[in-house]
């Protein structure tokens, strides 16, 4: 077995001792021969490997904590970030570490961020050697020769048979996700959710960046062929089209969730992708659709026939939140390099369930940095029991579970960069039309793909644009290969006076939601707030 590691940084050299075996930096084949003798899963079609996360099938962010220290203390968004004594940290780390006396660990040496000047150098300890595979894809990998040197700045123990103890680690259940910025060390446990992995850089790069002035970003991203300056990002929640939207075959994909924008450009922090499965389509989808009967791949909660092996992609008996996890060399249009220019156009995209919103919108900076700190989209019928309308779901800068700093910081960072490199700035619905959830239609995918490629290649610039009674953003008139109808919302209800009552309605929302950052906010940007 490989062993390559820095021998000046193994885990004794950093007070972790008395395991059992520690496997060091292994590849996906010994990954995966590890699993599956170990039983934590199954190998599927194509050398897949398929496993079940147990109890927890996606992110547990009430059970996430970061660690009260004086260094952070005025700098965290606290109201949006549990807080957790340094003592009862520490308790929290005895207690792991003696939890993984004699016990096999596999170590991953690993890099956040393509840009080799910004990145960040994570050693994720893992339990589970799937755990070790997942993350050898969806962050950055060293070369062989960069490992005999690499020494870790923040460290990761991920221990799924470990459970907390409330009283004693100052948490809230036996899973538990705590951040500790002055000891550089971050500890999960009770989950084998494997996003917990990933997410956890991905919050620390959100709290490490902007003090250098970059802006962290829950986004996709792509870049023209042959001219990674012309470059686009997509931000968007869960089910906004963020993955399926940017993974445009005419277009790079740079990555498909979370990058940086510095003064150079911007850089992906991941070097894989964590795409949803649920209804996954060979047609609409096919390159990730791919990835599910290729080596390596992970696969996560999904029902498949015990004999062939064969994935059901429509049955969501385990969850909802069905997964696989890759790496970017996957796609074949994926950058080699993970970078890109700074951004021509920034797309905002929310899947409004009220039938309210435009196919899309023009923004001017201040109202994207208004949109980007509503952060909107909707829960729909059925998603949850007892939801019987359409319920709006704000998630400030689309991501406020990783979010450690107040979001205006990140709102003044994007705005700044916006005005800095004259970005064109859209709003995307995905959602629905022709009436709410329920009454409507979906919006056709044509349509959308045909007002983004407009927006990208910047023929949308030229269109007549009406201004938006309700938003007051600017909303164009007629684009060739759309209807025109469809890009007034209100003309595609049958019943337009219904159509009036329902975006009073949402603007409302809006008002009510944003009313939390009047205070902190630049003029203008108070001037674009709505209602």
């Amino acid at each position: 077995m490989s062993m390559r590691v820095n021998p000046n940084c193994r885990l004794e050299d950093q007070g972790i001792e008395g395991l059992g075996r520690v496997h060091y930096n292994l590849l996906t084949p010994a990954l995966m021969t590890q699993a599956v003798a170990r039983g934590e899963g199954e190998i599927g079609l194509g050398g897949t490997f398929l496993v079940s996360t147990g109890m927890h099938t996606g992110r547990s962010p009430k059970d996430k904590f970061v660690v009260r220290t004086p260094d952070v203390e005025d700098s965290i968004w606290w109201e949006n970030n549990k807080p957790m004594s340094p003592e009862a940290f520490d308790r929290l780390h005895d207690d792991m570490l003696a939890h993984m006396q004699g016990r096999d660990y596999f170590v991953q040496d690993l890099y956040g961020g393509a840009d080799p000047d910004e990145r960040l150098d994570v050693r994720v300890i893992t339990e589970l050697a799937w755990h070790g595979l997942f993350i050898r894809h969806l962050l950055r990998r060293p070369e062989a020769d960069e490992l005999a040197s690499f020494t870790p700045e923040y460290t990761i123990i991920n221990c799924p048979g470990f459970k907390a103890d409330p009283e004693r680690h100052g948490c809230r259940s036996e899973t538990v996700i705590a951040l500790n910025f002055r000891k550089k060390l971050i500890l999960i446990g009770g989950t084998a959710y494997a996003g917990e992995n990933k997410k956890s850089v991905f919050t620390l790069l959100n709290y490490i960046l902007p003090g250098k002035g970059i802006m962290p970003m829950h986004c996709s991203a792509n870049h023209a062929p042959g001219d990674p300056d012309d470059s686009a990002i997509f931000f968007g929640l869960s089910g906004t089209g963020k993955t399926t939207l940017s993974a445009d075959p005419s277009r790079v994909l740079i990555g498909d969730d979370e990058h940086g924008w510095s003064d150079k450009g911007i850089f992906n922090f991941e070097g894989g992708c964590y795409a949803k499965t649920i209804n996954l389509s060979p047609t609409a989808e096919p390159e990730i659709y791919a990835t599910t009967t290729r080596f390596g791949t992970v696969i996560e909660n999904m029902v498949h026939d015990p004999d062939t092996m064969e994935l059901d992609f429509e049955d969501n008996a385990i969850t909802d939140n069905m997964r696989c996890a890759y790496p970017l060399d996957a796609i074949s249009n994926a950058s080699e390099t993970s970078l890109g220019g700074h951004p021509r156009n920034v797309i905002m995209l929310t899947c409004d369930a009220f039938g309210v919103l435009p196919p899309i919108a023009r923004l001017t900076p201040a109202q994207a940095m208004y949109h980007f700190l509503s952060g909107f989209t909707s829960k729909t019928p059925g998603t949850e029991i007892g939801v019987t309308e359409p319920i709006p779901t704000f998630s400030t800068c689309f991501g406020a579970p990783f979010m450690p700093r107040r979001p205006e910081v990140y709102g003044k960072l994007l705005a700044d960069r916006i005005a800095r490199h004259g970005a064109s700035c859209w709003l995307v619905n995905t959602g629905w039309t022709g009436g709410a959830f329920g009454t409507g239609k979906r919006m056709p995918i044509k349509a959308t793909r045909a007002l983004l490629a407009a927006a990208l290649d910047g023929s949308l610039n030229d269109a007549e644009f009406r201004k938006d009674p309700n938003f007051g953003f600017e909303v164009p008139v007629s684009v060739p290969g759309v209807d025109d109808t469809l890009l007034d919302p209100r003309r595609t209800w049958d019943d337009p006076q219904a159509y009036d009552r329902q975006a009073a309605k949402l603007v409302q929302m809006f008002s009510d939601n944003f009313a939390q950052y009047l205070d902190a906010i630049d003029d203008d940007v108070r001037a674009a707030a709505i209602g």
